[in-house]
This record gives C-alpha cells, structure tokens and sequence, in this order.
C-alpha cells in the first residue's frame, strides 16, 4: 500500500499542479518510481497506491502499472482514490485514515503482512529483506528506521528502541530528540494487528490518524513493534532545497546514491525520443542529461529532463530543468528549478546576484537561493530574476510590472488556465 495522497506544501510550485509523488527526479524519473521499482525489485506484485491532492499527472504516469511490470491479471496495481458513499464522509483525514477507508482492499486479499510505504521518498531497498526480519522475529509491526543527522532529526519522527531492537517510544518531530533513529515511514504489519488497529483509531475523536503520530504509539505496549534498520540511500525530498540537493547528489563523481545499480533498476514510464544531442560549442560538464535534449549553450553541474533545449550562448548552472524547457539564447539559469514548457527568454537571467532575501510568499520554503521558475511559465526577454523568487506557473510577459524581480519577489498569472499534464 503507497501512500501518495499529500499535498507536499513545502516543495512551493513544484506541486502546483501535481502531487508530491508524480514530481520528476534525476532527469527521467518521477519520484514515486523509486518505491514502485523497490517493490518489483522485492518480489511485491500486489501494489495498490492511495491518491488524494491534485492526482492526474500521477495517475497518467502510473497508467496501468506495465513498465513496473505491474500490469497483471491477477494483482499487479491497483489505484485507490477519495470517494463518497452512504459510509464514507469525505477525504482522507491522515496516512491511517486513507488505509482504514480501503480496508476492503486488504482484507479481500489473502496475504498474512502488508508493507505500507510512503510514494515520495528517494532511495532503494528490498522490502523482502524486511519482511523476513518481520517474520523472523515474531513482530506484530516493523518500522524500517535509519540514522540521520542530530541536527536533522527534529524534523522527522523517531523512536526509540531497546538492545533487543524492540521500539519502547516514539517522538513526533521534537526539538530535541533523544534519539537520531529516525523512521523511514515504511511498516510492515500483520494484516489482522493492521485490521485492530485501524478499527480502533477509527473511533477516536482525537485522533489525528497518522500511523507515526498515533497508531504505533498508542500500541506500544500492546503489539510487539521491532526496528529494522537500513543503512543505504535515503532522502526525504520534501523541501525545495532538499529536492534541489537530492537531484545535486547525482552529479559527483562517486555519488553515494547508484542509479546504475543492475541489481536495484529504478524503472519509470519510456518515453520515444531521440537522442540527446550537443552542438559544436556546447560546453557539458557533471551533468545529467537526458534524451531528447539539445545543447547549444552551456551546461554545468545540472540535471535535465527529456526535450530541454538550451540555447547558443546560454547557461545552465547548478539547476534542475524539466521536460521540453526552453533557455533562449544568452539568457542563464543559475540555482534555478524550471518546470515543465517553460521558457526562459533571450538575455534574461533566472538566479541573478547575491542578495538573499528570503521569499516574501514563502519565506519558510524558499531561502536558501533557489530560484523557481513555474509549469508553463514564459520569463520576458532581457528580465532579471533574483534569488529565491517564484515564478509563477503558466505566467505569461504581461504579468510583469517590469524587467526586474528582485530577490524574494513572486509574479502571479492574472488568467485562470487548463493546463496540460
């Protein structure tokens, strides 16, 4: 069971118009595939995924599940969206919800564990290996934990365990941690302690039906809840800088994360384009790049996604560009995130100075000089955009007061649009 239901507010306009799970990653993927390919990787054909916030670009890219080798005839994936009935009142109310709304799901299925996973984190793993952990130990619950940084692990949920790897507490994203153990966000339950539990959350006014918040907490003493820890890989790309960072992981000369590990194929949607293409003054170095793009311009320490076309005289510098990207000639993309269609005008300059100032919008998501360019966005020929601005998806060069935007600053389109996927 995936959970990809989140809005995933942090990533800002990344999520504008799709969820969390279905933003590209790495070039040619989106993020959902990394835990998909884990599954098939594992042995786990029987994939159903929970959708809920701004679902149709994900639901395009799952499709009917064929390059995870998940289109079956008896299993394979299986989309579960909201839906309204005598019963049902609305929308999921948190990660245990969403999972107790589609308890039919499980209990149709003849299976003694269910691994429940998060659709939005970056990294590789054998989940058979922790299904026997499970098994081998007896447990009526495994929650797949790593060691993180002590300044990094307030931001997460952690627990606390005993010599025995029995968990004995959990923390709920504290400000001081007794421990750096950090969950993972990835269970594996006996169906019929998964069955109890949600049953029982489900009649708590209280509860706020997350598994990390209450559902584990509240079992403790109840149910044996062991640990399993992984030591590979592991990103939470929940934030802009994160994300930024994580897809930055790719391009050093040893990256601790492999995308070309034979034996742990990430797979993602193919798409028929040709090869990427350079031109005789393009300039690539640590990049990404992937088919369908054409350079003419300058590329460094970058990653692009298929169709982006890079103009003579142009620069891509420490950026992220999505698909069929346009940087015109002589413009310059500098620790920037360009989404879909975008175009980046001649001459103009996306990432310019050194001025910090955080977003004025979103200064809690956009402060670290990372510069968003939105889905479908046009950026005016010869304008200069600064740090830690956002330009908004589908703007056009009428939304423009003039050819400055300061650092910080954010353009809105004044038209309500349908956008393509």
């Amino acid at each position: 069971m995936i959970l990809a239901g989140g809005s995933g507010e942090r990533l800002s306009l990344l999520v504008a118009e799709r969820a969390k799970p279905a933003v590209p990653f790495a070039g040619r993927y989106r993020i959902i595939d990394f835990t998909l390919s884990n599954c098939v990787n594992s042995g786990i054909f029987r994939v159903a995924v929970l959708t809920q916030y701004n679902p149709r670009s994900l639901v395009d890219h799952l499709g009917i599940g064929r390059p995870w080798d998940l289109d079956r005839a008896s299993g394979g994936l299986t989309v579960l969206q909201p839906y309204l009935s005598r019963t049902r009142k609305g929308w999921y109310l948190g990660t245990a919800d969403a999972i107790y709304q589609n308890l039919y799901y499980v209990e149709d299925n003849r299976v003694d564990q269910v691994v429940i996973l998060g659709g939005d984190h970056i990294y590789t793993m054998r989940y058979d290996y922790m299904v026997a952990a499970h098994r081998q130990k007896n447990a009526d619950v495994t929650v797949g934990v790593i060691e993180v940084k002590p300044e990094d692990a307030g931001r997460m949920g952690t627990v606390v365990t005993d010599r025995n790897d029995r968990i004995v507490g959990f923390e709920e994203k504290v400000e001081n941690p007794k421990t750096n153990l950090a969950s993972m966000g990835i269970y594996v339950f006996n169906k019929q302690t998964l069955i109890d539990c949600l049953e029982e959350d489900s009649k708590l006014a209280s509860s706020k039906h997350d598994f990390g918040r209450d559902i584990l907490p509240r079992n403790l003493e109840k149910c044996k809840i062991f640990a399993y820890h992984f030591h590979g890989y592991w990103r939470d790309v929940g934030t802009v800088e994160a994300y930024w960072q994580a897809n930055m992981d790719l391009i050093v000369d040893l990256p601790d994360f492999n995308l070309y590990d034979p034996e742990n194929t990430v797979r993602t949607v193919y798409l028929d384009a040709p090869p990427a293409k350079a031109g005789p003054n393009a300039r690539i170095s640590r990049s990404l790049i992937s088919h369908g793009c054409i350079i003419n311009g300058r590329v460094e320490n970058s990653v692009l996604s298929p169709g982006v076309y890079v103009e003579e005289g142009a620069s891509v510098v420490d950026s992220v560009i999505f698909d069929e990207a346009t940087i015109d000639r002589h413009s310059a993309a500098n620790r920037a995130i360009v989404d879909k269609y975008a175009w980046i005008g001649e001459g103009a300059i996306v990432g310019a100075g050194d001025d910090l100032t955080p977003s004025f919008d979103e200064p809690d998501h956009l402060h670290s000089g990372i510069t968003l360019v939105g889905k479908g966005a046009r950026v005016p020929a010869g304008t200069t955009v600064g740090r830690n601005c956002k330009i908004g998806c589908w703007v056009e060069p009428g939304d423009y007061a003039g050819n400055v935007v300061p650092s910080g600053g954010c353009i809105e389109s004044k038209k309500a649009r349908r956008h393509r996927v």
